[in-house]
This record gives structure tokens, sequence and C-alpha cells, in this order.
């Protein structure tokens, strides 16, 4: 059966930027084609199989021709596929969408275009600069800064001319010529620019000038690719209208490597303050399954008075199969809960379930030595957790009164192809890496490979407890900071505590 191609515009670089059905196509697609421009955390949605294909240009050379990409389409679709050619951007705004669905029209290869938000609107946008403003600008010209040949004509005249606003895409590498040559056909050399690098990504960077001095500028600050170029007055709004480098942690790389579960609230919080919130999950959790111990204990859990859950996952496999077996939550009515930690705590909530004890340090050692004070020889205590966890609790609390443990889920390492986010932090330059567990460390060094090494050193681990840290420097590395509280919270706030 003949597949079907689909040309999604990625938006300008926010991933929050795409559309409901560019990300729909997403995760439905068998085969992911992407440029280089794509942000990574797009990919993540991508369904567990899927097949990714590279095909990025930069100033540096291209990993694929436009001729290979297309071809590249053409076959993945003939072999049935649902392919998904992710650009930058809208694939018509000089995206050479239309020279890809050509080619796959001449070979009765169907498809559809996903249009996608242009970095020549949201890019200004996320600067302060609107496109167009009553009394300003009542129009606006798109134009490619990227010449094919050095000697290729352009009608300067023409463009000189023109009302409104000008925006040049990939145009940076020939900044001097644009300016030049629009000066020299009369247009005023105080007339306001702006150039805005990585647009509406937390590397995002932002110089202004005029046409007669932006050029020196740029050369200063070292502007590359890729850039937007703005010429007109609506740039002065800049002033107040800007609003994205305002975010408390705009320009910090910050990897996090807890599992699947539990990235999502991390990443979008970190997301909303501005931050480039790179995932990395290193942990799955998978449920034991057949356990008919488990079984068992849910059937009998009105021989318990305590639940004690250390975890968010064991919360939710507990409770997950629990309802799976035909229960409700009266069946729990005379029992009472603890929770390590108040992300634990938030799990149980959400189930219409009340927490009676949260320890006031988010380790065993605060809940055995807090919750003594309030058990004794007659509770019975059921803690269902993680396959491989320290015994400390357990042996603790087993001094005062009956303790049962139930092993609900085992910790694996991350299954997910992450090479393209292990050669991303190659790249980086001092990044923020979170650690939430030591198995999320360990599996970070195994996942890395030879590459671990020299990302860790390079990197400001910021470790989420005193466990944690115990692992991480036992193998020799640095802590940079702990959380003061034991959470995800708690590293928001010691990273906010830089700014």
């Amino acid at each position: 059966m003949k597949g079907k191609v689909y040309l999604v515009g990625a938006g300008p670089g926010d991933p929050d930027l795409i559309t409901v059905k560019g990300l729909e196509c997403i995760r439905k697609a068998d085969v992911i084609v992407y440029d280089r421009l794509v942000n990574p955390a797009l990919l993540e949605e991508r369904k567990a199989k899927c097949k990714l294909i590279y095909v990025g240009k930069s100033p540096k050379g291209h990993a694929k021709s436009q001729e290979e990409i297309n071809e590249i389409l053409y076959q993945e679709a003939k072999a049935g596929n649902y392919v998904v050619r992710l650009k930058g951007g809208d694939p018509y705004v000089f995206g050479r969408g239309g020279e890809e669905g050509e080619y796959l029209y001449n070979r009765n290869i169907p498809f559809e275009v996903v249009p996608g938000i242009t970095s020549a609107i949201a890019g200004l946008a996320y600067a302060g600069i609107p496109i167009t403003h009553r009394g300003i600008a009542r129009s606006f010209h798109v134009i490619t800064g990227h010449l094919k040949d050095e000697n290729e004509e352009v009608d300067w005249k023409t463009l000189t001319a023109l009302e409104g606003t000008m925006v040049f895409l990939m145009g940076v590498s020939n900044l001097k010529k644009i300016t030049e040559n629009l000066m020299a056909h009369g247009k005023d050399p105080n007339t306001p620019v702006a150039i805005i690098n990585w647009a509406t990504t937390p590397r995002q960077k932002t110089i202004e000038g005029s046409l007669a001095n932006i050029y020196e500028k740029a050369l200063k600050e070292n502007i590359k690719s890729p850039s937007l170029i703005v010429i007109g007055h609506v740039v002065n709004l800049r002033v107040s209208l800007d609003f994205y480098s305002q975010k408390p942690l705009l320009g910090r790389n910050i990897v996090i490597t807890t599992g699947i579960s539990q990235r999502r609230d991390i990443i979008n919080k970190l997301r909303a303050l501005g931050a480039n919130a790179i995932s990395l999950p290193t942990i799955e959790i998978k449920e034991i399954k057949p356990n008919y111990e488990l079984d068992k204990t849910i059937e009998n859990i009105h021989k318990y008075t305590y639940i004690v859950f250390t975890s968010i996952n064991g919360v939710n496999v507990f409770f997950k199969r629990f309802f799976e077996l035909g229960h409700d939550v009266r069946k729990l009515a005379n029992i009472k809960f603890a929770a390590i930690g108040s992300s634990t705590a938030e799990a149980i909530n959400k189930y219409g379930l009340r927490v009676d004890f949260v320890p006031r340090e988010y380790v065993g050692e605060s809940l055995v030595d807090e919750l003594k004070a309030v058990i004794s020889k007659d509770d019975s205590i059921l803690i269902p957790r993680a396959k491989k966890a320290r015994p400390f609790i357990v042996e603790e609390l087993s001094k005062i009164c009956r303790v049962e443990e139930i092993k609900t889920y085992e910790t694996i390492k991350s299954r997910e192809d992450n090479q393209y986010i292990i050669d991303t932090l190659k790249e980086l330059d001092y990044p923020y890496i979170l650690f939430s567990s030591p198995s999320t460390f360990i599996n970070f060094k195994e996942i890395a490979g030879k590459d671990a090494d020299d990302i860790l050193k390079k990197s400001k681990i910021i470790s989420i407890g005193p466990i944690t840290t115990k692992t991480i420097e036992a193998e020799g590395y640095t802590i940079y900071k702990q959380a003061k509280k034991y959470n995800f919270d708690g590293i928001i706030e010691i990273l906010l505590e830089e700014r």
C-alpha cells in the first residue's frame, strides 16, 4: 500500500508554537525527515518505533542535497510509510516545500501541507517587534537574503521604494550587501534595523542599530545564522513590547534526565521561565506483571492502617492496578497515607485522597524519624515501591510494627534512541544537568558512553537530594548545587537564585 507525505511546518523554534495538526502528524509518523532548525523537543513526541532521518542544512554544509531529500520522501512513502517532512517555520515560506510537493506529485505520491508559523512574523513578535503597527507600518515584505549567486541581480530600487516593514530571512551572511544596496538606492541610513538570532528559542539574541551601523554591530556581536533582519520603524516599539527577554531563565540550557512519565511537568515549568529544557530520559518505569502478590494485597487492603508511598511512580502503579481490579477509593476509607515529598503527596491527591503525613525533609530518614512518633505496635504498614530500593525504611519501621513491602515496578534504563540529544549536548557550553535519583545518573553515563565524562565535566550538575549527591560524588564529579527542597520545585528554586 502506498504511503503519504505530510509537509509539516514546525514553527519558528519554540516547540509550543507548532500547530495542533502538526503535532498530531508527528505523533502518527512512521518516518520523520527533519531539518536543522527543528526543535528536538518536537521529536520527543514521536512514537516508539518512528524512524528519524536528519537532512539539515547549515552554512557549513548540507547533510543531504535537496535532490536527495526529495528522493528520500519518495522512497519512504513508496514503501507504505506515513512520512512527515518536518521543516522549520512554514513549508512554503522559503522552505522549498513547493519543490518537494512537485516531486511527489510527479511520482503519484499523495501529500498534504500542514502550514506552520513563520519566523518572519513570530520571530519578530518574540523580540518585541510587531510586523505591522497602526500609523507606522501598514504592510510588510518578506524577502530571502540567501542569494544563490553573488552576481544575481536584485531590484534594489524597487525594494527601497517599498513602504512598511522589510524582513530578510537567511540574510545575515549578506548583511553588508543588503544594507549598502538599500542605502545606495535611497533608503535613509538612519532607518532602524534589528537582527534577531535564534528567534523564539532560549538562545534568542537581538541587536539594534540603523542601516548605517548594523553591519559593524553584527560583526562585534558575532551574529551568525540563523538570524532575521528587520528593517523599519516598528523596531522602535521594542522598548515597550519586548516580553521574551524578561524571562528569568532565558538562555539556560537545562537537561532533564528523569523518566518519560515525570518529565512533562518540569519541562513545561522550565520553558515557561525561558529555559532551553532538553529532555534526555534515562529511565523507564516497568510494572511488574503479573504481580499476584500485589493483587492479593489489594484484595486484603483493609488489614493495613497506613500505606507509605516513597515516589510518584509507586503511587501511579499501585492505583492503576487498584482500579483495574474493580475497586474504588471507598475501600481505602480507614487507611492513612504517608508520602515522601510534596510531589508524591500531590500524586495521591489526584486520586481524591488526602495525605495524612509528609516529613519535613523528603528523605527516608526523616520519614522514619517523624513517623515513629505517630505509629504504634498495633499499626500495620504497607509500602508499595520499586524492586530495587533501600531497605532502611522497612528495617526501621519493622522495629515498631508490622511492615509489608510490595515490589510493584522496576526502574530500567531508557530504551529510547537519544543519540541526537547526546550530539546536541556535546555542542553546548556549560549546560545544567538535573539528576533526580542515583539511577538517572548511572544510566546517563551508560547512555552517553564515551562522551559522558566530557559532558559531565563541562556541565553544572544539579542534584535533587543527598542520596543522589552521594552517588554522583562517589564517581568523582562535583555537584554544582543540591536542591534545598528535595523535589523538582526545589530544583527550580535554586536555578532562579542565580538570576
